[in-house]
């Protein structure tokens, strides 16, 4: 794969439509265009709309439709970019990208588009990724936090706390530079007002981390699992949740014998239900299969919903399930079937070994406390609402910030040893800049891009 390469592929989605694109981009493409089209190079101008023939190899017509474009560098690239728009026909599409290929272009890998326009600082990494995530947004939410993260918002705040760290590092680093000068570093720091300096600094970086915290949940969601024994209506509350009958639910114990798993959004935050089979000792093989798969769910979860049955509360078999559970995994105690047990709805802790346990009593049958089940997960996400200051954050983006603010926090406590406070300023700084990719290695390039769609 060379960055000089023209590259193709086919940028609207699989299947049949109305309209198909293919997308183009390299170097010089104007004689690529009049060859695909029989028209002369001097008449095809940049932006402006063309109707034409897609010829093949013996100038025979492809297909008929408009022809776009955009001289290098006023691109989504930064290069020369040819778009076809024809028929959105599978055939017609690979017939062109095919013609494409013969013309000397090679097919685009995926997230390669959005890699030339990084590369070519048409954007910087952090508003790469948001292209992929607007495109894969699962909610509306989702949708506007990628936007703002594309128009750069994330960006401009990541590069507002980086030219803070510059202005410091400069100042403490050039008393390194010049020890000569024998400047007392606690004169040189009450000089520069390093403290106060390094106080808003981690002020900004918290306030960033809480928006980006907000943003990874609106991209990845949580996922709960709902687990305890048989019938104490775990499928009934998955139905609920889901608003629709999602689960096979009987009287028979043991009915659910495999996952069942549905997304629902609240708030805007995808949460993914898992119910999962009863938790019993059993002779049934099958039944043991599905037991075996429920504790592998478990111990991926970030919440497990333990569900009991609200006329026995929890009972010696709930609390031998509770002792199993992983630590570190949230575990809110569902006391379900509350009509029955003629008991209203209800939010309350209980004393426990391992510190105050979470209840909330409801019926997953006719949805009273519904409510209180959907705050419940929210606060245990950690959501916060979902104003217009949230961004869309990846993975690599809050390990990102987590060490630069690591890093802000050590160099506040090595404040009056300036080698040390610089070094750890260093380190800040970097961590920082790999989020726009300003320090960004070229393997983690490939894994990006990799994930993305092709034709982007």
């Amino acid at each position: 794969m060379r960055p000089t390469d023209t590259i193709a592929a086919i940028a609207t989605a699989p299947g049949r439509g109305g309209i198909g694109v293919v997308r183009v981009s390299g170097s010089g493409l104007l004689p690529f265009a009049a060859a695909l089209t029989g028209r002369q190079a001097a008449s095809i101008q940049p932006r402006r709309v063309a109707t034409a023939d897609f010829l093949a190899a013996d100038g025979v017509a492809i297909d008929h439709g408009i022809l776009l474009y955009f001289a290098a560098p006023r691109s989504f690239t930064g290069e020369d970019i040819i778009e076809l728009q024809g028929h959105g026909g599978p055939v017609v599409m690979q017939l062109l990208l095919a013609r494409c290929v013969e013309l000397g272009a090679r097919l685009a890998e995926p997230g390669e588009f959005s890699r030339r326009a990084f590369l070519n600082d048409k954007m910087d990494l952090a508003q790469a990724e948001a292209v992929a995530d607007l495109i894969e947004a699962s909610t509306a939410q989702a949708a506007r936090s990628a936007v703002r993260s594309l128009s750069g918002e994330f960006s401009r705040a990541v590069h507002g706390i980086d030219a803070q760290l510059v202005e410091l590092r400069m100042l403490i680093e050039a008393t390194l530079d010049f020890p000569e000068e024998e400047i007392d570093a606690e004169q040189l720091l009450r000089e520069i007002k390093a403290e106060a300096r390094l106080d808003r600094l981690r002020a900004d970086l918290a306030a960033l981390q809480t928006r980006a915290r907000q943003g990874a949940l609106l991209r990845s969601g949580l996922h709960v699992v709902l687990a305890g024994l048989p019938n104490v209506g775990k499928s009934s509350l998955l139905n609920r949740l889901a608003g629709e009958e999602r689960a096979i639910v009987t009287e028979v114990a043991g009915t659910t014998r495999d996952a069942v798993r549905e997304t629902i959004h609240v708030e805007g935050i995808p949460l993914h239900i898992i119910d999962t089979a009863g938790l019993r000792e059993t002779a049934d093989a099958v039944e043991k299969i599905g037991i075996e798969r429920t504790w592998q769910e478990i111990g991926r979860a970030d919440v497990v919903l333990q569900i009991v049955d609200a006329r026995a509360g929890v009972t010696p078999a709930d609390h031998a399930i509770a002792l199993r559970l992983p630590a570190g995994i949230e575990r809110i105690v569902v006391e379900n079937k509350c009509d029955l047990a003629g008991a209203p709805p209800q939010r309350f802790e209980q004393r426990t070994e391992r510190g105050d346990q979470v209840h909330l009593r409801l019926s997953a049958k006719s949805g009273a406390g519904i409510e209180l089940l959907h705050d419940e997960l929210l606060r245990v996400a950690g959501w916060a609402g979902h104003g217009e200051d949230v961004i869309l954050a990846r993975e690599r983006h809050l390990d990102a910030l987590n060490i630069a603010a690591e890093k802000s926090a050590l160099a506040a406590r090595q404040l009056t040893q300036l080698e040390l406070c610089a070094e750890e300023l260093r380190l800040a700084h970097e961590a920082l800049a790999s989020i726009t990719g300003v320090f960004t290695s070229d393997d983690l390039l490939g894994v990006i891009f990799s994930r993305f769609c092709i034709g982007k």
